[in-house]
């Protein structure tokens, strides 16, 4: 049985197939996860830990000569996601009002726009991308959370610049850049290893969603999803190409952070005029996270190859 070449066959298919195993199994056995253990800690808790190593194997593999680079590029698309998000949302809110256009109001856009899964452009880009794209994110973990999402509607002074989430993001990616830059061997050894842990959390990733808020947001929800990878996407991918980038890293940042879930409630306390505007973009934004996890993965394959083509037709790669 060739399960691995089953697997590989569908774009992204080490990252999406877990994933989608793990949400399936938490929606309708949600109990089977949860017996403690090893397996509690590995398939269900195990996220955080497992894209720490991932981090720290893929950092090996960073030059030091590529870290500027990465810094731009990952600057660049982090910019870039936040002004496009905060252009359709505020544009939504002027010409439609608080409650949106079908249902999407500018809360849900700037929130589930602004924002992107930082596990799954980590396992995205190791698979499909270079050492600079991997390095970009210790910029792009910034968007993760309601801190640029408060910026656009105002309300910047209730919240604060999250260093210590950026540095702890950082250190596994320079723990591992200092062992892969002062030992080649070392290099070899952990960049090996990075590949191996994408399935692995990506089904905790996935056992970390319910497929039933996908009832909840409706097809405005899916909407949201699509917006944020296509259109997102379409403009993160071009900004990562202008900086040098291939474009890979710009398609896997489309996406919707999951914790992008918990800003209604970030925007609500700073602003109580707009708890119930939040409160309708929170199953919207819920529906996003899953219907991007699933689109960007595909988008980011579907530029991969699109890029690793480019040679046969004259052009260069990286």
């Amino acid at each position: 049985m060739n399960l691995k070449q089953a697997i590989e066959k569908i774009p992204g298919g080490m990252m999406v197939v877990p994933l989608v195993c793990g949400a399936l199994l938490n929606t309708f056995t949600p109990g089977a996860l949860e017996i403690g253990g090893f397996t509690s800690a590995l398939f269900k808790q195990g996220a955080p830990a497992l894209i720490g190593a991932f981090l720290l194997c893929m950092g090996a593999g960073i030059s030091v000569k590529a870290a500027p680079q990465a810094l731009l590029q990952g600057g660049t698309i982090t910019l870039t996601k936040l002004l496009v998000a905060i252009v359709l949302g505020l544009g939504v809110e002027k010409l439609f009002g608080a409650q949106g256009l079908f249902g999407l109001s500018g809360v849900a856009l700037i929130a589930a726009m602004s924002n992107s899964n930082g596990g799954l452009y980590a396992a995205l880009v190791g698979e499909f991308g270079n050492e600079r794209d991997v390095g970009a994110i210790s910029i792009l973990s910034l968007n993760d959370g309601p801190f640029f999402t408060l910026i656009a509607l105002g309300a910047a002074g209730m919240a604060n610049i999250p260093l210590i989430a950026l540095v702890a993001v950082l250190v596994p990616l320079v723990v591992g850049m200092t062992l892969g830059n002062l030992d080649p061997q070392m290099r070899d050894f952990l960049t090996r290893g990075g590949p191996v842990l994408i399935p692995f959390f990506a089904f905790a990733l996935g056992a970390g969603i319910n497929l039933e808020t996908l009832l909840q947001g409706g097809m405005a929800g899916i909407l949201l999803g699509v917006l944020t990878t296509f259109i997102g996407g379409w403009f993160t991918i071009r900004a990562d190409r202008l900086v040098g980038g291939s474009g890979i890293a710009g398609a896997a940042a489309s996406s919707t952070a999951g914790n992008a879930v918990a800003t209604p409630l970030a925007i609500a306390q700073a602003d109580p005029a707009l708890a119930e505007v939040a409160a309708s973009a929170a199953p919207l934004i819920a529906t996003s996270v899953i219907t991007t996890a699933i689109l960007t993965p595909l988008l980011t394959s579907r530029v991969a190859k699109r890029y690793a083509a480019r040679p046969a037709q004259g052009g260069e790669k990286a």
